[in-house]
C-alpha cells in the first residue's frame, strides 16, 4: 500500500510539474514567440510571391519593397527603440501587436480586391488607382514590418531577460529556445503556405493569411497578458538611468520599512509631474528635431557601448552570399542543383542550426558566454574554408575576365529579348524558405542546365554547400553570444534604443551585400562574391576577438581546464558566465 502511495504521489508530482511548466511564464512566451514567428514567416514569404504576381511576374515591387523596407528599419531602428524604452513593456507588447496584425491583415483583404477585380482597377483612372494599390500594399506592409521590428525588440530584448530573472543560465536556455522556434518556422511556414497557394490561387492564400493573423492576434494578446500578470517585475521599468538605479535601491530595501510599491508610487509620481512641463517647454522646431536627436542619440549610445565591437561583429556576419537566400539559391541553379535537392539542403542547414543552439548553451556552461563566442567564430570561419576552396576547384565557374554585364549588353546590341523565366501561375513557383524560384524555364534552358550537370563537376559546388550548412552551428551559436552579450550588459533603460540600433546596422551590412551582388551578378563572379564574403566573416570575428580580448585578457585561453601560464591562480572559474 505504501508503495502504490508513492507511485500515485510520484505520478501526481510529475502531472503538478508538467501542468505548472505548462502554465508558466517561460511556455506562454515561447507559444505566444511561435504564433507570432509563424505568421511572420509566413507573410514575409507570401507578399514578395504576391508583388511578382501583381507586377506581371517581374521583380520590380518586390525590389523595391525589400529596399522600403531595409530603408525604414536603418533609417528609424533607434527611433523604434527609443519608443521601446520611454513606454511600459505592456502598452509597447500590446501597440506593436495590434499594428504588426492588423496591418497585415488589412494588406490581405487589399490585396484580394486587387487580385480579383485587377482588369476593372487597369481601366480606372489610366491605371492610376492599381498603381495607388500597389503603394498602399508597399507602405502597409512595410509598417507590419517596422511594427514587427518593436516586437522583437520588446520580447526578445527585454522580457525574455526579466522573466529570467538573474539567472544567466535559464536566460541562454530561453534564447536558444527562441532560436529554436525561429529555425524550425523559417523551414515550415513557408512551406505550409506555400501549398495553400499552389493547390489553391492567390486570393485564398491571401484570405488564409488574413484569417491567421487574426486569430493568432487574439491569442497573442491573451498570451502577453498572462505572462505580464505572472511577472510582476514586468510592471516595474526604468525610462532613465536615474530611475534604474533608484529601482535597484527598492529591490534592496525589501525588508525596510518602505513598501516597495509606495517606492514605485513615488517614482511614477515625480515622472508625471515633470511630463506636462516638458511639454509645455517643447517647441514646433524642436518637435521637430527630435526624430534626428534620436537617431543620433542612439547611434552614439551604441558606440558608447562595451559590447559595440562585439555587436558590430554581428553585423559584419550580414555581409555574405553564403547563406540560403534568393542569390545562393539562384548559383546553385546554375550549378544544376534541382529544387529537391536543395530543399534537402535547407532542411540540413535548420538542423545545423538548431545544433548550433545545442551547443551554445553546452559551450556556456563550460567555458562561459565570452569564450563560447570566440569558439564559435573559430568554428564558422573554419567551416568557411570549403568555401574558399571551393572557388579553385573543378566545376567553379570563376572567370574575372567575363564582363558581369556581357550578356546583356551583347542582347541589346542585337535587339534580342533579355532572359527572362516568367511563371503562368501559381503552381509553377517553387516555395522554398523565403525565396521564389521559377521553374518553368524554356526548353532550351532546361536542356542547358541538363547538359551543364552531366558535363560541369558537382565537386565545387558541393564543397560551397558543406562549408555553408556546417558553418550555421558557429553562426546560431555567435548570434546567440551576442544576443546575451547585449542582454546582460545593456542598462535597462537603454535595451531598445542600442537594439534598434543593432538591428540598423545589420540591415546596413545586408544592403551592401546586395549591392556587391548587382555589382557582379553573373555566375562567374560569384567566387570573387564568396571571397569577400569570407573576408567579412573574419574581420567581424576579428572584432568579436578584440572585444574578447580586453574583457578577459589573458583569461581568454583559460578554458574547460587549460589555462596559460599567464593566468594567475586567482582568476574566476572557467564556468562563470560573466563578462
Amino acid at each position: 500500500m505504501a508503495r502504490a502511495a508513492e507511485q500515485t504521489g510520484g505520478g501526481g508530482g510529475c502531472c503538478g510539474s508538467c501542468v505548472s511548466y505548462f502554465t508558466s511564464a517561460k511556455f506562454l512566451l515561447y507559444l505566444g514567440h511561435s504564433l507570432s514567428t509563424w505568421g511572420d514567416r509566413m507573410w514575409h514569404f507570401a507578399v514578395s510571391v504576391f508583388l511578382v504576381e501583381l507586377y506581371g511576374n517581374s521583380l520590380l515591387l518586390t525590389a523595391v519593397y525589400g529596399l522600403v523596407v531595409a530603408g525604414s528599419v536603418l533609417l528609424l531602428g533607434a527611433i523604434i527603440g527609443d519608443w521601446v524604452d520611454k513606454n511600459s513593456r505592456l502598452k509597447v507588447a500590446q501597440t506593436s501587436l495590434v499594428v504588426q496584425n492588423a496591418s497585415v491583415i488589412l494588406c490581405g483583404i487589399i490585396l484580394m480586391i486587387v487580385f480579383l477585380f485587377k482588369t476593372q482597377l487597369l481601366t480606372l483612372y489610366s491605371g492610376w488607382l492599381l498603381t495607388m494599390c500597389y503603394i498602399l500594399v508597399i507602405t502597409i506592409a512595410n509598417i507590419a514590418n517596422l511594427a514587427s521590428t518593436a516586437t522583437a525588440i520588446t520580447i526578445q530584448r527585454d522580457w525574455i531577460v526579466v522573466v529570467a530573472g538573474e539567472d544567466r543560465s535559464k536566460l541562454a536556455d530561453m534564447n536558444a529556445t527562441v532560436r529554436r522556434i525561429d529555425q524550425l518556422t523559417n523551414i515550415l511556414a513557408p512551406m505550409a503556405v506555400g501549398q495553400i497557394m499552389t493547390f489553391g490561387s492567390p486570393v485564398i492564400g491571401c484570405g488564409f493569411i488574413s484569417g491567421w493573423n487574426l486569430l493568432s492576434m487574439c491569442l497573442e494578446y491573451l498570451l502577453l497578458w498572462k505572462v505580464y500578470q505572472k511577472t510582476p517585475a514586468l510592471a516595474l521599468k526604468a525610462t532613465s538611468k536615474i530611475e534604474e538605479s533608484e529601482l535597484k535601491q527598492l529591490n534592496v530595501q525589501k525588508d525596510s520599512e518602505l513598501k516597495p510599491t509606495e517606492g514605485v508610487q513615488l517614482i511614477e509620481k515625480d515622472v508625471t509631474v515633470s511630463e506636462p512641463q516638458q511639454e509645455k517647454e517643447i517647441s514646433c522646431s524642436a518637435w521637430i528635431a527630435e526624430p534626428f536627436i534620436t537617431f543620433r542619440d542612439g547611434w552614439v549610445a551604441y558606440y558608447k557601448q562595451p559590447v559595440f565591437l562585439a555587436g558590430l561583429g554581428l553585423a559584419f556576419l550580414y555581409m555574405t552570399v553564403l547563406g540560403f537566400d534568393c542569390i545562393t539559391t539562384g548559383y546553385a541553379y546554375t550549378q544544376g542543383l534541382s529544387g529537391s535537392v536543395l530543399s534537402l539542403l535547407m532542411g540540413a542547414s535548420a538542423i545545423t542550426g538548431i545544433m548550433g543552439t545545442v551547443a551554445f548553451t553546452w559551450l556556456r556552461r563550460k567555458c562561459g558566454l565570452v569564450r563560447t563566442g570566440f569558439i564559435s567564430g573559430i568554428a564558422q570561419f573554419a567551416c568557411l574554408v570549403s568555401c574558399v576552396i571551393s572557388v579553385f576547384m573543378p566545376g567553379s565557374p570563376l572567370d574575372l575576365t567575363v564582363s558581369p554585364f556581357a550578356d546583356i549588353r551583347t542582347r541589346l546590341l542585337e535587339g534580342q529579348p533579355l532572359p527572362t523565366a516568367r511563371p503562368t501561375d501559381m503552381s509553377e513557383i517553387s516555395f522554398t524558405t523565403g525565396t521564389h524560384n521559377w521553374l518553368n524555364r524554356s526548353s532550351s534552358v532546361n536542356s542547358d542546365l541538363e547538359m551543364s550537370s552531366d558535363s560541369v563537376p558537382l565537386i565545387s559546388v558541393s564543397l560551397l554547400f558543406a562549408g555553408v550548412i556546417t558553418a550555421r552551428v558557429g553562426l546560431w551559436s555567435f548570434d546567440l553570444t551576442v544576443t546575451q552579450l547585449l542582454q546582460e550588459n545593456v542598462i535597462e533603460s537603454e535595451r531598445g534604443i542600442i537594439n534598434g540600433v543593432q538591428n540598423s546596422m545589420n540591415y546596413l551590412l545586408d544592403l551592401l551585400h546586395f549591392i556587391m551582388v548587382i555589382l557582379a551578378p553573373n555566375p562567374e563572379a560569384f567566387g570573387l562574391l564568396v571571397l569577400i564574403s569570407v573576408s567579412f566573416v573574419a574581420m567581424g570575428h576579428i572584432m568579436y576577438f578584440r572585444f574578447a580580448q580586453k574583457t578577459l585578457g589573458n583569461q581568454l585561453f583559460a578554458c574547460c581546464g587549460l589555462k596559460s601560464k599567464a593566468v594567475s591562480n586567482d582568476s574566476p572559474p572557467c564556468n562563470s558566465s560573466t563578462v
